[in-house]
């Protein structure tokens, strides 16, 4: 009674009221409800009131969601570990082609971010369909593999990626932030899941080691039936950690841009040097050009990747310099790497590789002039930097409409 007064006498007193609940918080927990009793039209109780009692009700709704969250995760972890060892068993009787194995994991990706997000019906119908169709479709075609037909499995997985990416965003998939978010998702999660399979190998490789002791060689069996499942599930589990916004792979992904990007610029500068000094050139040699290309990807990813983690800081630091650096020095390269592919289309004849390869130099092509031209006035103080993350994310679904064209039409153009 006498707390309960003491509450009641400094209730205009919020200082002396803090240090009660400090020194005692049950016992004036215990007294709050007598004084709250007493005065149920006091506005300093009422906060009060609301402060005492609205922890405990939103850790339980957080550990209720987190619980369902982690449940519905660990079910999907499990689907996905058992699809993907059905599949390998069909693709090791070669009665379906390798790409399958996609389908044990991304689908179940999806399906965590359907459930996280709740997107309208449209949305999950456009999902749903566009899954479903691209299944069929794949295995549709004929194994006996050409040209046109591998060209449609290395685009699948990027159509697949875009798909993945709509369940990401849901119903905002107009907004160029949630597609920067999901750039930033898919750096942390390759991050993450990179760091736990490196664990995971080793178990493995301590886990046969310890049996080649007994004199029992387990790794053909330890391979299909623990660490292709452990490889899927991991996928699922490394989803469900970044998307609760694991700290580890958000601290590391900003130091990992800023040591790369310096690094891959000395690196391809020296490269490109050397090619001029011996001469070797794209137009004539095949294998270099695809060289090329491959370097060109490589730089496009990394400076998507700096990008991403820059950030919206207005100041500029010596990062944005080396990242427009990067830029220039790419856009030389995809110049080189397109003038070659159209000497090589005039010299030799349209194929569905150099069409592809074309397409795709193209497209970065374009996009690359983008985000320099943003690049440039942002570092010349015109604009800010989200002009240059519009140039990224805005451009996103081009790549995914260029790798479904492909993937839906060249087996029958080139057949």
């Amino acid at each position: 009674m006498n707390d309960n007064n003491l509450i009641i006498k400094n209730i205009y007193n919020p200082h002396k009221l803090e240090r009660m609940f400090r020194n005692d918080p049950k016992a004036f927990k215990k007294s709050f409800s007598y004084a709250w009793e007493q005065n149920p039209d006091s506005k300093v109780l009422a906060v009060w009131y609301e402060r005492l009692n609205f922890k405990e009700t939103a850790h339980t709704e957080k550990t209720s969601f987190l619980q369902q969250d982690f449940l519905f995760m660990s079910i999907l972890a499990i689907l996905a570990g058992i699809s993907t060892r059905i599949i390998f068993h069909f693709v090791e009787q070669e009665t379906i082609a390798p790409i399958n194995l996609a389908f044990g994991v991304l689908p179940y990706i999806g399906a965590y971010f359907v459930y996280k997000n709740k997107p309208r019906k449209k949305v999950l119908y456009t999902l749903a369909l566009l899954f479903l169709i691209s299944g069929l479709y794949l295995n549709m075609l004929p194994l006996n593999v050409n040209d046109s037909t591998i060209l449609a499995y290395l685009h699948l997985p990027i159509f697949l990626w875009g798909l993945i990416g709509l369940a990401f965003i849901g119903n905002e998939y107009s907004k160029g932030s949630t597609r920067l978010a999901y750039l930033k998702f898919n750096l942390e999660l390759c991050i993450l899941y990179a760091s736990m399979a490196f664990s995971g190998m080793l178990l493995a490789a301590l886990t046969m080691q310890l049996f080649s002791f007994v004199d029992l060689d387990i790794a053909d069996f330890y391979f299909r039936n623990v660490v292709l499942f452990g490889a899927a599930a991991l996928a699922i589990v490394a989803t469900y950690l970044v998307s609760m916004n694991l700290k580890l792979a958000k601290n590391i992904t900003p130091y990992i841009a800023k040591i790369f990007s310096p690094l891959v610029l000395v690196t391809l500068l020296v490269y490109l040097i050397t090619v001029i000094w011996v001469e070797k050139n794209p137009f004539l040699d095949r294998n270099f050009l695809i060289a090329f290309n491959g370097i060109l990807l490589g730089v496009l990813a990394v400076n998507i990747f700096s990008i991403t983690e820059s950030g919206t800081d207005e100041k500029k630091n010596i990062s944005d310099y080396i990242n427009f650096a990067l830029i220039v020095l790419a856009l030389v390269i995809d110049s080189v790497a397109l003038s070659a592919i159209v000497f090589r289309l005039s010299s030799f004849g349209i194929t569905p590789n150099r069409l592809a390869v074309l397409g795709v130099n193209i497209l970065i092509w374009g996009n690359l002039i983008w985000i320099m031209i943003s690049y440039m006035r942002f570092l010349q103080n015109k604009t800010g930097p989200s002009p240059i993350q519009d140039a990224v994310t805005k451009y996103l679904p081009v790549y995914v409409l260029w790798a479904a064209f492909v993937t839906f039409t060249f087996p029958f153009i080139f057949n």
